[in-house]
């Protein structure tokens, strides 16, 4: 079985996700199903076909939860010694040599990522290409648009 990395504040959250689905949501939408069976017929009852409908994605999602959690690898980026390299978990602050604009990104697991939060994915072409590298190093990083030159200033344990 193949594991997937990801950085303990990503299992955090799925764990908080789960526990969510099953202690407050999967038994809301049991009691709307039982509610909603009271009311006589099921084949015109709008809010049964409505729960059953939400009972499904929450148990599609409950599976899908424990299933990535089960083949996660944690890695808790904060317990590991900085040696100045670029691991999975760090985050890492670089310059596009062109435009001279800063920007920060953390490298985190597949289903963590979030361009919004700067969260980058570890199969993302940045991350691979920032990988294993070192503070001071020129990276070229080959987008969709074309190769974008970037040149590592910090990188952290955070």
């Amino acid at each position: 079985m193949q594991t997937t990395p990801m950085t303990k504040e990503g299992a955090d959250a799925l764990q908080k996700e789960l526990n969510d689905l099953k202690l407050n949501r999967r038994p809301k939408v049991v009691a709307a199903i039982a509610e909603a069976r009271e009311h006589g017929d099921l084949k015109e009852n709008a809010e049964y076909h409505a729960a059953r409908e939400e009972q499904g994605f929450i148990e599609g999602r409950l599976q899908d939860i424990e299933g990535k959690l089960s083949t996660s690898q944690i890695i808790d980026i904060k317990s590991i010694p900085n040696r100045g390299k670029v691991i999975f978990g760090t985050t890492v602050t670089i310059v596009n040599l062109d435009t001279d604009k800063e920007v920060t990104y953390q490298i985190v697991g597949d289903d963590e990522a979030n361009v919004k939060k700067n969260k980058i994915s570890v199969n993302s072409p940045i991350a691979r290409a920032l990988i294993a590298k070192e503070e001071g190093d020129d990276v070229v990083v080959k987008a969709p648009s074309g190769e974008i030159d970037y040149e590592i200033l910090k990188i952290e344990h955070l």
